[in-house]
């Protein structure tokens, strides 16, 4: 069965539900689910539990890429599992049609867009770990990067210059050159990490799930400059720039906490803690930093956050177990 073409003309947000296999798309003017993009489509389109999900500009979602690593991952990140094999789906996010199912040998935990735009990356969770790199117009196989054990999440520094690897299996974060793809440093973390989230003041942020800890990486020199001790298991981390803050998702209490920057504006301190839903995973804020949308995938919902006072302004229905947001302007 064809999905029939949608005309998603209007600012939205993206959320992959894994245990639904759909994209539900939410209206950002009135905060409502306009659309539900089906992934389940026919026997060859088959796209279960589809995890986290790249767009190359927020302005234009043309294109938006998922990685399906067809397990559950709600409740931890583990590595392959029984040769189980992933996929790369791409999917119009104006039509909401599907435009590449793509298979690939072992599990993969997201599917990203290089800075530049014209490839897709995407980890294999195993023992002997690798990132794949596919042509993001012709989806053929460019590179095949061998990075630590078990990787997870595949992302890049605001800057474009580097891209990072969390290595679960090992304890450590692959620094690679997007451009050569050589491998520029092995950085030792916390234990189990699994991304390397995006800052916009020259830094990266990684999560360590069994680590309960958050690694701040400088991107300059590819060293950790700060370990945030959290007290429960992260579910991820987004940097705020227009606030200078940090938030980090705590699942197991369906919380949002927050830091903000010490007098030196050097070191992250505690600033608080504030209710999502239960299950809290992905957050991701509007371009112009007012509101946040957070993920909260044992509660099937989607609480939409005003990012001043960190009050909540609704919880929105979507599928079950929603764990990958992003949003197009």
């Amino acid at each position: 069965m064809d999905m029939p073409e949608k005309n998603i003309n209007y600012p939205a947000a993206y959320i992959v539900n894994g245990e639904s296999s759909t994209v539900s798309v939410i209206k950002l003017a009135d905060n409502t689910v306009a659309e539900t993009i089906e992934l389940m489509t026919s026997p060859g389109n088959m796209a279960m539990w589809p995890h986290h999900a790249s767009v190359f500009s927020i302005f234009e979602v043309s294109r938006i890429a998922i990685g399906v690593p067809g397990t559950d991952l709600s409740a931890g990140h583990a590595g392959n599992m029984g040769g189980m094999k992933g996929k790369v789906l791409i999917i119009d996010g104006l039509k909401g049609t599907i435009i590449k199912n793509l298979e690939v040998p072992a599990m993969n935990h997201n599917a990203a867009f290089s800075p530049d735009g014209c490839e897709i990356w995407t980890s294999q969770m195993e023992m002997e770990g690798k990132v794949l790199v596919f042509d993001a117009q012709n989806y053929t196989l460019k590179n095949t990067i061998r990075v630590g054990m078990e990787p997870a999440e595949v992302t890049f520094s605001a800057d474009g210059t580097k891209a990072y690897v969390a290595n679960g299996g090992d304890n450590t974060v692959s620094v690679i050159d997007p451009a050569s793809k050589a491998i520029l440093a092995t950085i030792p973390v916390g234990e189990n990490p699994v991304g390397a989230w995006v800052g916009f003041d020259g830094k990266m942020y990684l999560d360590n799930e069994d680590g309960q800890s958050i690694s701040v990486i400088d991107v300059a020199t590819n060293a950790v400059v700060q370990t945030i001790p959290l007290g429960f298991m992260p579910g991820s981390a987004a940097h705020l720039a227009s606030k200078k803050e940090l938030w980090v998702t705590d699942p197991d209490n369906g919380q949002v906490h927050f830091w903000t920057l010490d007098a030196s504006g050097n070191q992250w301190v505690h600033g608080g803690k504030f209710q999502a839903g239960a299950g809290a995973h992905a957050v991701a804020f509007t371009s112009d930093g007012s509101t946040a949308y957070v993920t909260n995938q044992l509660a099937a919902s989607v609480s939409v956050l005003k990012v001043a006072d960190h009050v909540k302004i609704k919880d929105i229905p979507v599928g079950k177990k929603p764990n990958g947001i992003v949003i197009k302007q």
